[in-house]
């Protein structure tokens, strides 16, 4: 009978971390360092701004309700004419249709010393009228809210494609060693969902970071719904001693230090984030300034406040999503117009007291503030009803801050509000121009994925230089 060999000698902790790493356990890792692959570039150019508050509204603010005045919708009201549907047009390629014009709901008025037209819709932000600068022609892809809150955010109607926070996040990193460089407050669940904040092929750790949801009202405190995760000693030791393993295989490769940093982001966050997220510590001036004091105006009051307070910490790239939650986005009034003066009520002094609050601590001058949907609304009534229906053609979005041109309005829709027709501005010439502000070069930031460069503009989109300052 041959001998029994040997027994094995008892390998050390640090071989058995090193085996473990080199079999099973080394799939994960992999796996996990390639979520993470990426590193900050340098600017492409001098930035204007450092950081972008996005206040998305949901659904689709009516353009010719609000800031895009249109004497013509009140001489030709009800008027049985023929305008081009973006639903039929999508569908069918049929131009033409008879709808029946329907006038601005309320009534508009010049305001500031830019004398910008504005409507009795947003009175807090008509007052604000000389910090903003208007794009009235406006449009995009997607007749559906779907396709259209996608492209807004990720520049595809369809694909999965990084959100604009992340090729960002990509792009700049975070100002602040403690604090993501991305963060989205209330993001909806529907039209898009996670997507619209999502990686797509960028590394995971690019993603934005969700606080909040649709439709849940943001408590005063919200660090007490979150509940991290503290790290054992003995998960921190295992760790360690993976990552030291393969740093001894492969001593020359960053990434493995870059995923142990991404533990220890985790880690400080726990340690900065509460003070951040606690609002206790405002005054009772901010909190009216923010609407804070008034059940109308509290919700998404906190939400603008908390954006502040974000940006002001570091945080670059931060999304407000101001939506109920529900399968239909809040300012999607097919049928019911009127319903468009509650969630203005909602929304305009929080706005409004945002930029105040910017100006007012000289954050304004390198922040964008960024006011918009993913369309707009049609200037007649939807099947000769009470409503809009969806309008891609032809709607306005507001800017502030970061080097855009205070007080000033740039293109037009045709007389009806129907169609951008001057100065067109397409979703990829808005997301090149504000890429371009943070000093990014829309067509260098790009990443190989399936055998192509990709980018945030696919490969469309200019810099509209005529609204910079």
């Amino acid at each position: 009978m041959a001998p029994h060999p040997p027994s094995p000698a008892k390998p050390s902790r640090r071989a058995a971390l090193r085996a473990a790493g080199c079999g099973f356990g080394s799939l994960a890792f992999a796996g996990l360092v390639a979520k993470s692959r990426a590193g900050a570039l340098l600017p492409h150019h001098a930035a204007r701004a450092k950081r972008i508050i996005f206040v998305f509204m949901q659904g689709g603010v009516s353009q010719v309700d609000s800031f895009d005045h249109k004497p013509r919708l009140a001489s030709d009201d009800g008027k049985m004419l023929s305008f081009d549907d973006a639903r039929v047009l999508a569908n069918t390629g049929a131009r033409g249709g008879n709808h029946r014009v329907m006038k601005a709901l309320w009534k508009f008025s010049r305001h500031g010393q830019c004398g910008h037209w504005g409507s009795e819709l947003f009175p807090h932000l008509n007052r604000r009228v000389d910090d903003l600068c208007f794009i009235h022609s406006m449009h995009t892809e997607g007749v559906a809210h779907g396709p259209a809150t996608l492209f807004l955010h990720t520049g595809t109607t369809t694909q999965i494609r990084p959100s604009m926070g992340a090729w960002v996040q990509y792009g700049l990193g975070s100002e602040s060693d403690n604090l993501p460089g991305f963060v989205t407050i209330a993001p909806s669940p529907g039209n898009g969902g996670a997507r619209n904040y999502g990686s797509g092929f960028l590394p995971a750790a690019m993603q934005g970071t969700a606080l909040g949801r649709a439709g849940a009202p943001l408590p005063k405190d919200p660090v007490r719904d979150l509940k991290p995760l503290a790290a054992s000693p003995q998960t921190l030791n295992l760790l360690e001693g993976l990552l030291a393993g393969q740093r001894e295989l492969h001593p020359t490769d960053q990434v493995i230090d870059a995923v142990g940093k991404s533990y220890e982001l985790a880690a400080r966050m726990q340690l900065t984030a509460p003070d951040l997220l606690d609002l206790n510590g405002e005054t009772p001036e901010t909190e009216r300034l923010y609407g804070i004091d008034q059940k109308t105006t509290e919700t998404f009051g906190r939400q603008c406040l908390l954006a502040r307070r974000l940006v002001e910490a570091g945080v670059r790239f931060v999304q407000v999503t101001y939506g109920d939650g529900s399968a239909n986005p809040a300012w999607d009034q097919h049928s019911n117009m009127p319903e468009h003066a509650k969630h203005a009520r909602a929304v305009d002094q929080p706005v409004a007291g945002l930029l105040i609050d910017l100006k007012r601590r000289g954050l304004l001058d390198d922040t964008i503030v960024w006011f918009g949907s993913e369309f707009g609304r049609t200037p007649y009534a939807q099947q000769n009803g009470t409503g809009r229906d969806h309008n891609p053609g032809g709607f306005t979005v507001l800017l502030a801050g970061g080097g855009f041109r205070p007080g000033f309005s740039f293109g037009a829709t045709d007389e009806f509000g129907a169609q951008a027709v001057e100065n067109k501005v397409h979703m990829h010439d808005l997301h090149a121009t504000l890429l371009h502000q943070l000093g990014i070069n829309h067509e260098k930031l790009t990443l190989r994925h399936a055998g192509r460069d990709f980018r945030l503009t696919d490969v469309h989109g200019r810099v509209v230089r005529e609204v910079l300052a």
